[in-house]
């Protein structure tokens, strides 16, 4: 059976949504309100119908005309940037990149939140077919100091933050390679904020390593950590690169914009 052929009015219709979104991209590129004879100019369009399909797109709010023949984005594509950002989930935004992730490594990819003086494992990736590996259970907690993902978010806190912590957790420690002294902390915090990664040497457990790059929503706040779990004598350096990389997908998915590449 043969489907229908398409009419000439839904030919018509394709034609003119494809200029609008030509006109909407070209707006884009512009900070400043742009003229119609730039618009017809940069899309190829005729000044008629560009202005034609502007004025249907000014009515309904998704470009605003700042002065008689100006134009610029309207309000309306706020606001629906804003419903998307509220319907964003960071777990959903990075669950296939930690499959990804986990696919390569071979190792246990984690994904964590802060709260309050700890971290607290969201979504994982691991496989069980994979042989020993360091298995953190979704809802597990730790503490900030004695994680590589911890260590990010602390990097982010100005040093009375920082202290007001130290103050507050004392510090405590799990084994002889735990951070418990202030002064050796904001030394290690000031290497994650040089290096833009952090790494738990055995500080947590002993015998399992992590190194974690943070994950960044559009406004640029750190909202989560991936972290790479191993043996210790399995973490290797090569994953680094990876692990970077797949953080900053991650966060360009949540709208984060970084001025540099990975």
């Amino acid at each position: 059976m043969k489907s229908d052929p398409i009419s000439q009015n839904d030919k018509t219709s394709i034609q003119v949504i494809e200029r609008m979104i030509t006109l909407l991209d070209a707006l884009a590129q512009y900070p400043d309100p742009v003229s119609l004879k730039e618009l017809a100019k940069v899309t190829g369009l005729h000044p008629s119908t560009a202005h034609r399909i502007l004025n249907d797109m000014v009515s309904k709010r998704f470009v605003d005309r700042s002065e008689p023949g100006n134009y610029r984005l309207g309000m309306r594509l706020l606001e629906l940037g804003n419903i998307v950002k509220s319907r964003l989930n960071v777990r959903e935004a990075s669950l296939e990149s930690m499959q990804t992730l986990h696919r390569k490594t071979q190792q246990p990819v984690n994904l964590s939140v802060r709260q309050g003086d700890e971290i607290v494992y969201i979504e994982r990736a691991f496989s069980e077919r994979s042989g020993m590996q360091v298995v953190r259970a979704i809802g597990g907690r730790a503490p900030l100091h004695l994680t590589s993902i911890g260590k990010l978010f602390l990097s982010v806190d100005d040093q009375k933050s920082v202290r007001a912590y130290a103050t507050r957790t004392g510090l405590s420690g799990n084994n002889k390679n735990s951070i418990t002294d202030l002064n050796k902390l904001e030394r290690e915090l000031s290497l994650v904020r040089s290096r833009g990664y952090a790494r738990d040497n055995e500080e947590l457990e002993l015998g399992v390593r992590c190194m974690a790059a943070g994950i960044r929503d559009d406004s640029g706040e750190l909202i989560a950590g991936l972290s790479i779990s191993a043996p210790a004598e399995r973490l290797s350096d090569e994953w680094l690169e990876e692990l970077m990389h797949t953080a900053e997908k991650i966060s360009s998915l949540l709208g984060y914009r970084s001025e540099i590449e990975v």
